[in-house]
């Protein structure tokens, strides 16, 4: 079965995103119950997937369809 990714979740993966390094972001599902909801963007690697850093997790890659809004800009 093939996956269309091109329109995931109602983000299309191909326009341009807000999102800048440095920019801190809330995600949608935090990798352990002791890490923070925000992380901030270190490097984007494509165009749908960014390295991250989250408070008591460390380096973590978030798609864009796992942030959910700029916090600060």
């Amino acid at each position: 079965m093939r996956v269309d990714l091109s329109n995931f979740d109602g983000i299309t993966l191909a326009q341009t995103h807000p999102f800048q390094v440095g920019n801190w972001v809330k995600i949608r599902e935090i990798p352990t119950s002791y890490s923070f909801d925000e992380a901030m963007l270190l490097c984007q690697i494509s165009n749908h997937e960014w390295i991250t850093w989250i408070p008591d997790y460390g380096e973590a890659i978030l798609y864009v369809w796992q942030m959910q809004e700029i916090v600060n800009g």
